[in-house]
């Protein structure tokens, strides 16, 4: 039985290291696990109510038909001043209706991020995480994988090229996939 994992990038940027990062993650992948990388995000609207009361525009059916057909969620985000992207909180926002009977409910999630800050992304994650107690998301508390300093790790084109960061943050062969495996066999 093979685990289908929806792959949310926080950023709109074409060169942006961290959809760099979740390539990397789809890449090296455990076998059994298949990491689908939702490209749209861009296209969601911003969340209003009044909207969402008339039904959801296609974008946001769109996103929420990714979601909720995974067994469970990736999200790689950067930090924008020193929290979460507009962008990615607002399609979480989405995605967070309906209240209790969302996509998100109940659904498994792991967090990663880099920046080339020292920061790692930390403030975003934990930001992500609060977000995710409403809709009762599933995201595991540890490892955090947080990336400092990233730029030196990827090429021009933001494909991951440090073996060291390869191997030690988005390897099957780590304790990270592991982990994740076990947790969303659990869930399940």
């Amino acid at each position: 039985m093979s685990i289908r994992v929806a792959g949310i990038v926080g950023s709109l940027r074409e060169g942006s290291l961290n959809k760099g990062l979740l390539r990397a993650a789809a890449e090296l992948a455990p076998a059994g696990m298949e990491i689908e990388i939702y490209l749209r995000l861009g296209e969601i609207p911003p969340y209003n109510d009044d909207v969402f009361q008339k039904g959801d525009p296609e974008p946001v059916a769109d996103l929420k038909n990714f979601i909720g057909g995974a067994d469970a969620l990736l999200i790689s985000t950067p930090e924008y001043n020193y929290g979460v992207p507009g962008v990615l909180k607002n399609a979480i926002d989405w995605a967070s209706r309906p209240a209790g009977k969302s996509v998100l409910n109940r659904k498994p999630a792991a967090i990663m991020g880099c920046s080339p800050g020292l920061g790692g992304t930390i403030r975003a994650q934990h930001s992500l995480r609060q977000s995710f107690v409403f809709t009762e998301t599933h995201v595991m508390s540890q490892p955090e994988i947080k990336i400092p300093s990233a730029a030196p790790l990827f090429d021009a084109s933001a494909k991951l090229t440090d073996e060291n960061t390869s191997k030690n943050s988005v390897s099957p062969t780590n304790q990270n996939s592991h982990a994740a495996l076990t947790v969303i066999n659990l869930i399940r």
